[in-house]
């Protein structure tokens, strides 16, 4: 049975997908039939708590399309984690007493949506794979499907998140000029920090798209512009075992030879350590409502600047983190394609009323349907004997 009344949200991190992904599904159900109503959510889960939404009129259908050509989320995104009671009455969502799951499917109902659409990463989707389990188990007529948002790269079992590759070449832009830096001063160190909590997909997608752009460029070697100083030295991601004394040795030379050290890292690289660290001080590890470490708080890149720095003998650091610029980023060219056909699925799936998270299933031959809600989750680590990161490695010197 069809849905008269279909609703949209976007949560968690932003990604290079969320306003094209809210773009392509308020098309496509234009497409195939505008009379079903879509309505979209105002701040994620936030606004489904307090009942904040819009009406997704004519004229906004009409516009839809604008929204492929820009970042971040129009309908606005919030970090919300309905099992989290104690979070959510704190945060005002709900009152004390109640479940924030069962404040959701009310409002939902109250609403009359016979279909929601949540764009997002393995927590939104895990959000949602819990909210549609209790859908299901308190008879609930709704029907949830996912998109899987992040530019981690890491749910289980999706081959390719929306947004990942745009977040990766519009990284590699941000250190075009963040390396320029290397002239401003002698033995510099530069740490570029690249968003990954648990998997170093992005980091090692970056500086492959990075040296990809290096390559098609020319160089005036006697005049010091060569490829060996803006070149990547070293890639350090969570999945890698990183020998600090080893590696300092290497970079040493590279520092002595070009005056200059660039470092690739993820931002989830060695967390476990500089944790431990904290808390053998004594110190509090910030940590936000789904219980992982604020890595902004705990700042790795800073962290592995301040180890090199002396054994490599640098005059000068610089840690810049490309996350916020590349997140933000409007979808590049393969996005709006994955896009697309995440997006027409998901309506099709909705039209059938088949929950899911829609992305190409790793486990059932990369064939592009919705993924069991039971079977996704995060942390899908980075496989880093792939023959193209391999040589990447090989090719910057790195074991």
């Amino acid at each position: 049975m069809k849905p008269k009344k279909v609703a949209i949200l976007t949560a968690g991190g932003l990604a290079p997908c969320l306003s094209s992904a809210i773009g392509g599904l308020i098309e496509r159900y234009t497409e195939i039939d505008p009379s079903i109503e879509i309505i979209c959510y105002v701040g994620g889960y936030k606004g489904l708590l307090l009942g904040e939404s819009i009406k997704v009129t004519p004229q906004m259908r009409k516009e839809a399309h604008l929204l492929h050509l820009y970042g971040g989320s129009p309908i606005g995104n919030s970090r919300v984690k309905l099992t989290n009671v104690a979070d959510c009455v704190k945060r005002g969502l709900v009152k004390e007493g109640q479940d924030p799951q069962k404040v959701a499917a009310d409002r939902l109902v109250a609403d009359g949506v016979d279909v929601l659409h949540t764009i997002g990463g393995d927590d939104t989707n895990t959000a949602a794979a819990d909210l549609a389990k209790f859908l299901k188990e308190n008879k609930y007529e709704l029907t949830v499907i996912g998109l899987p948002k992040t530019i981690d790269n890491d749910v289980y079992p999706i081959r390719q998140s929306l947004g990942a590759w745009t977040a990766a070449e519009e990284g590699a832009k941000f250190f075009e000029n963040v390396v320029g830096e290397s002239g401003a001063n002698p033995r510099m160190l530069i740490v570029h920090e690249v968003m990954g909590r648990n998997c170093g997909w992005l980091t090692a997608a970056t500086a492959q798209k990075y040296r990809e752009r290096l390559a098609r460029k020319e160089w005036a070697d006697g005049l010091g512009l060569t490829k060996a100083r803006r070149d990547v030295h070293a890639v350090y991601i969570p999945e890698m075992q990183i020998d600090i004394a080893a590696e300092a040795a290497r970079l040493r030379k590279i520092m002595d030879e070009n005056d200059c050290v660039n470092i690739f890292i993820s931002e989830g690289a060695g967390v476990k350590t500089i944790v431990a660290e904290m808390e053998a001080k004594g110190e509090t590890v910030p940590r936000d409502a789904f219980g992982h470490v604020k890595l902004d708080a705990v700042n790795p890149g800073k962290w592995f600047a301040k180890q090199f720095a002396d054994m490599i003998g640098a005059e000068k650091v610089l840690v810049q983190k490309s996350g916020y610029f590349a997140r933000a980023a409007a979808a590049n060219a393969d996005d709006i394609r994955l896009i697309k056909s995440c997006t027409d699925l998901a309506v099709e799936c909705a039209m059938r009323r088949e929950g899911g998270v829609i992305g190409h299933d790793e486990n059932n031959a990369n064939v592009l349907r919705a993924c069991e809600f039971d079977r996704i989750k995060g942390g899908k680590p980075f496989d880093v004997s792939q023959e193209w990161f391999q040589k990447l490695l090989a090719d910057i010197g790195q074991k």
